[in-house]
């Protein structure tokens, strides 16, 4: 299985967009800040959303959409399956 994934941030709720085989490792490392990224400079850590997929090529081009929308449309589709906003941790 594939993943991509939304995490967000508690302050100021940035979002950040990515594709993993393994979701609940990739949070994790998201969590205690593995590696120098977007999401460590803003502190975007809660899993707010994800979607399976059954191979790397359809999560990577659901992916590079999802970076391209607008934060609104991000936003519903997050609202959409996690009205609360909660943090869906694995």
């Amino acid at each position: 299985m594939w993943y991509a994934y939304i995490v967000a941030s508690k302050r100021n709720w940035t979002l950040y967009v990515w594709v993993t085989s393994d979701l609940e490792k990739r949070i994790a490392e998201h969590r205690k800040w593995v590696y120098e990224w977007f999401s460590k400079k803003y502190w975007c850590k809660i899993l707010v959303w994800y979607q399976k997929f059954q191979n790397i090529k359809e999560a990577i081009e659901y992916e590079k959409r999802l970076k391209w929308w607008k934060r609104k449309r991000k936003l519903d589709l997050i609202e959409r399956d996690n009205i609360n906003r909660k943090d869906l941790i694995l």
